[in-house]
Order: structure tokens, then sequence, then C-alpha cells
């Protein structure tokens, strides 16, 4: 058995590869000659041999897809599923194009396969090809296709569908899935479109109003998402279902969610302020079309919305979903699935997956950042504490900007699932379990790492553990304060012992120096109440990098100490009056470290942190007196009593109020 691809390379492409691999015979993917090196990046990304992956050289604007009559005796009567994927997917895309691409490439593909005499024909369209469909579309469903004519993109899925019922010489399946987003394990994506677009406005949203207000949204209809993976599961898996041809398959979301529903789990995922109320954009389907004519018409109407939403980012053609009119029902699929273990994930599940990988990959702040590429593209940068939080967000930065990650925690399993994840992202990283609490194990890794890379260019000490109780509770837990300094003082120190001597070294090819940055915390400058053990461990870590800094400055070696603020990660999951705290995120809290590898400060810290700072300095009583206050507002936790959680851990309004005012504090 072998195989035919058409658009491998391609998003679903991609996957969809992975899954045929599973599978004996060979796959040729068509792809132009000047994409040869594209395919040879994919195939040495999943693991392929030349035998099981072969380039067919062509085009999909040309009769037979540009195959030669050479290929064409060759491949004849040996495909036996022919997948063509190769189209524009793009709502914003020229109607010429898409014309071209999608309507002339279908045609030219069943050209081929009926040329080689393929077994079967396998189209991916879209559920664009229902058009605007009022109601309920079933998979039986075509020639009911409604307003086909709004968009380029849904009449030519609506035509080149058509023309595979028609027109095709061999046994054809039809697979219409919903709008594909990224992968539900790890949210990779290839490029910005549909829910994407609201991406931005969001994380803008985030950057100005705390996580805990609630305002108005917009409701709609229903936008129906896929994630990639199970797009590729489902087709391979039908493709070899015995009996279904002329039949099309919705890979669609049974329960799909509405506008309103995606920009919640969105909101959540990105721990943006939610809506608690939603304004239904299908009121205005509602209004007299005189009415509707008169507000669009008026004048400089279109220019203002026009401005408005290149500002945010968002394309006019997503307008449609606020009013979308259309469910699509999957009953046909869901049961040719049933007993094959592929089932379709909930949105929620996975939207963190999606957020996160678009905000280190395709955000603004992330894209363009050349600075840390060129501070530390090559170098070897070893991240402490790197399987989730501060260190994981910092080590996909850095893995993508092209710097060698040397990935450091206790958990293998989790220490893989992102070395995988950079490695996704083009870049290069090791992993080397190691337990930081425990220094004879610190020397092992150290000596494991040196043996094995040379030396270490940068050290980011990010692995701690916090307590979070009172004096007055701690006078039998003096394990606390050990267990505190063991792990964020002793084996940080542990740790630069072992590395500096190499850092201070001129190495073969001329190297010289290297950057130890220390996540310390706003605590330290502060002296926030209830954590004496953890800024007490923070602060011996502090002092000791102050007073080496002077012995190795001239051999090259920088030392910064960043002070933390309070970041949402696993560290202060327990303590549950955080959930209303204003956090930084964990890429927010990488952007930092980033920072300090470009720049290589002394300190890094928040501007309330450093007015702390100084107001100590200035006024040490007057802060105890405000930092009294706090204590009394936030008491200690049921859990730190050793009771149990409970519902007087929630922090009332003034505490909330106290945390704003003082965002970013540990209380």
């Amino acid at each position: 058995m072998a195989y035919f691809v058409t658009g491998a390379t391609g998003f679903i492409g991609r996957f969809l590869l992975a899954q045929l691999l599973e599978r004996e015979g060979t796959i040729y993917a068509l792809c132009r000659a000047s994409s040869l090196d594209k395919l040879d990046e994919l195939k040495t990304r999943l693991g392929a041999d030349d035998d099981r992956i072969v380039p067919v050289i062509g085009d999909l604007s040309k009769e037979r897809l540009g195959v030669d009559q050479e290929e064409l005796e060759r491949l004849d009567g040996k495909i036996e599923h022919f997948f063509h994927l190769a189209a524009i997917y793009d709502l914003t895309a020229d109607a010429d194009s898409q014309y071209a691409a999608n309507v002339e490439g279908t045609r030219h593909a069943l050209s081929l396969a009926g040329a080689v005499h393929a077994g079967h024909f396998h189209m991916v369209s879209s559920i664009a090809a229902a058009g605007l469909y009022r109601g309920t579309f079933t998979e039986d469903m075509f020639d009911e296709a409604q307003d086909v004519e709004h968009n380029p993109y849904y009449k030519t899925k609506h035509e080149s569908e058509g023309i595979v019922r028609r027109d095709s010489p061999v046994p054809w399946r039809i697979y219409r899935p919903g709008a594909v987003v990224g992968s539900s394990e790890t949210g990779e994506i290839d490029k910005i479109d549909g829910p994407y677009y609201f991406f931005r406005t969001i994380q803008r949203l985030r950057g100005v109003t705390p996580s805990w207000l609630r305002g108005v949204g917009i409701e709609g209809g229903e936008i129906n998402l896929v994630p990639v993976d199970y797009v590729a599961k489902a087709m391979d898996y039908i493709a070899h279902q015995p009996d279904l041809d002329g039949r099309a398959f919705h890979l669609t979301d049974p329960e799909a969610l509405t506008v309103g529903g995606l920009l919640k789990a969105l909101t959540k995922a990105a721990k943006a302020p939610q809506p608690s109320l939603n304004v239904d954009a299908r009121m205005m389907d509602m209004l007299p079309a005189r009415l509707t004519k008169t507000l669009t018409s008026l004048p400089g109407a279109k220019q203002l919305t026009d401005l408005a939403l290149a500002e945010l980012g968002i394309p006019r053609e997503m307008f449609a979903y606020l009013t979308y009119p259309t469910h699509f029902d999957s009953t046909k699929t869901q049961a040719v699935l049933a007993g094959s273990g592929i089932e379709l994930p909930e949105f929620a599940l996975y939207a963190q997956h999606l957020w996160e990988y678009w905000e280190r990959t395709y955000s603004p702040d992330r894209r363009k950042d050349k600075q840390l590429a060129r501070a530390i593209k090559g170098k070897t940068v070893m991240i402490t504490g790197a399987s989730s939080g501060i260190g994981r967000a910092t080590a996909l930065r850095v893995g993508a900007a092209g710097g060698r990650v040397i990935l450091v925690a206790r958990g293998v399993d989790k220490l893989e699932q992102t070395k995988q994840e950079i490695e996704d992202l083009g870049g290069i990283a090791f992993v080397h379990r190691c337990d930081l609490a425990d220094l004879s194990d610190i020397e092992r890794m150290a000596k494991e790492v040196l043996q094995e890379h040379g030396r270490v260019d940068v050290l980011v000490n990010n692995a701690g553990r916090s307590i979070r109780r009172s004096i007055a509770l701690s006078y039998d837990r003096m394990h606390d304060f050990e267990r505190t300094m063991q792990l964020n003082y002793f084996g940080p120190v542990r740790l630069i012992l072992s590395l500096l001597p190499v850092m201070r070294q001129t190495a073969p090819d001329g190297r010289k120096g290297g950057h130890i940055i220390n996540v310390s915390s706003i605590g330290v400058q502060t002296n926030i109440p209830r954590f004496s053990a953890y800024v007490a461990s923070k602060a011996a870590l502090d002092a000791f990098s102050r007073c080496i800094a002077s012995e190795v400055v001239d051999d090259g070696v920088h030392l910064t100490t960043i002070h933390m603020p309070l970041v949402r990660t696993p560290m202060i999951a327990p303590t549950k009056m955080y959930d209303r705290f204003p956090t930084m995120t964990p890429p927010e809290a990488a952007d930092m470290i980033c920072k300090a590898m470009i720049r290589k400060p002394k300190k890094v810290g928040t501007t309330l942190g450093n007015a702390g700072e100084l107001a100590y300095q200035v006024a040490p009583r007057g802060v105890d007196v405000v930092l009294n206050a706090g204590y009394k507002l936030f008491p200690d936790s049921h859990a730190a009593r050793g009771s149990g959680g409970s519902k007087s851990d929630q922090p009332s309004t003034e505490s909330v109020a106290f945390a704003h005012i003082l965002r970013g504090v540990h209380w």
C-alpha cells in the first residue's frame, strides 16, 4: 500500500504524515523543487527514512499537478489512498488566489488521481462549504448550502467539493473539519487565523485590567473548533475503514462553543478579566434591514470600524462569526469513530496549551525578540526548576532564541515534555535530572554537565521553595527554615561553586566569562510578614552573590539578582487566597529573566519592590506599621495552622483591595 499526499508540509499535512508513518507503505509527498528542504526538515522531525517519505516534484496550478510522465508511470497502480490537503485556508485571501488553489487545484489533483488509478481520493474540505446555512447542516447535505457567495473562501470550498462529487474518477471521501486550531497536547500552530485573531486583544486587556475584574463581553453564534491532532487521527482512521466511499464526514465539535463561551475559555487561559455578562451580537439580525443599512452607511462608520479592527489585529471577515447561523451535525462520523479511542477533547482542557504556544511563538512581544537571540545564540544556558512555571517559560524562550538549554529538575517526564516543545520550536535542549535539595546530587549533575557540554555560559537559579507561616506558628518548626535554606540557598551555592571555575577559565574557542542569574523575591526588598523562612533564604543568596561579584568581575562573570514579584505558578497554588490576587504570569516572569540575559544588570526589580526597599532605608518603623496592617488583613491559612483548608481562607474585600494597591507582593 502506498499513499500520495498534497499539502504534506502544511499544518494538517504534517500531523497526517505522522499518523500514516505508523502504518506500512511509502508516502509520496507533492512539493515544489524549491521546497525540498522543507520536506527534508519534516522528515527529520518525524524521524522518517528517505524510503518512507518520497518527494514528487509538482505544482498545484498545473494539469495533473505538474507531475512528469516518468513519475506517472512509476506511481501508476501503486497509490491506494490519495489525500488532497493542499489549499488556501484563509478567509482574508483574495478571490483569485483562492480560486486557483482551491478549485483548480482540486481539479488537477483529481486528474492525477485518475491517471495513477488511485484506490481512493480523500479531500479535505471545510465546514465553510455550507456557506451561511441557517440551522443544522448534516453530513448528507451539500446542495442545501446558503450564501456561499458571502466570502470567496466559502465559495471556493463549496465549488471544489462539488467537483469531487461530480467528477472524481475514483471512489471519494470528503472531510469537513471545523476551524482547525493548534495541537491539544502542545498547542502547536503554524499561522494566525480564526480565533487566534482575538488573542492579542485579550493580551492587551490583561495588561491593563486586573484579572479579578468582571465586565461585559460579546455573545454570538457557534464557532466550531477542533484541534489539529484530532483532525489528523480521525482522517487517518476513517480513510482506512471499508465501505465508506461517497460520504462526507464532519470533523466538528458536537457541542460547539459560542463566541461568548470561546472568549470566556480564552480569557481564563490567559488569566485575563472574564466577562460576567455578554451582549448578544445576534440581536443585530433582529433590527429592520433599513435601520441596519442606515447605521452602517453613516459618514465615517466604515473607516472608524476598519481603524479599530486594524489596531486590534482583527480582520473584518471575523465579524461573520458574531452571528454565525450554522450548527454542524457529526452523528455519523461519531458512529464511525466509536471504539477507535479517538475522542474530541473539551476545548477548556487544552485552551491553556493554545494560549501558551501563541504567547511564546506569535505574540508581538515574542516574535521580534532579536536582542535575546544575539545575546544567547549558541550559548549553553542551564535553568533549574525547568519542568514548570517560570523555569519552563524561560526555557522555551531561550530555546526559541537559539540557546542550548540544559533543563534541570527532579521530574524527568515533564522535562522531556519541555525538551520536545523546545525542539518543536527549532531549538536544542538537554535533560539532566537532579534533586536540587541534595548537595551530593547537585555535584554529580554538575560534573555530568561539564563532561558532556564543556561549560555553562548562563546559569539561571530558578528552583525554589516557599513557606507562608507566621513566626507564632513556627516556634517548633525549625525544619521549615532548614528546608528552605537547603533548596533556596545551599543548593544554588553548591551549583555556582561547581560551575564558576570553568566560567572563569578561557575555553579553547576563546570564550571566557559567564552570567549567573538568581531568581530572588520582592519579599527581600519589602520584608513581608509570614515569609521569614523564605525571604531569609533568598536574602542569603543575594548577599553571597554581592560578595563574590567583585572577585569575578575581571574574569567576565556577571551576577544578576531578580527580585521577582508574585507569579502564578504551582508554588503558590496551595495558598488559595492568591487566586484573587493580581499576579504576574510565567511568560511575563520569563521576560524579566530574558531581559537580564540581554543587559546583564546587577539587579532587576519592580517599581513597587524598589520603592519598598528605599522606604525601609528611610523610615523602617513606618514601613513596619504598614506591613503590620497587611499582617492583620491576611491571616495564616488553615493549612499553615495544620487544620486543612476552609472557606475562611478566602480573602476579604479589603484584603483584595490592599493586595491590588501593593501589586505583586506576597501576603
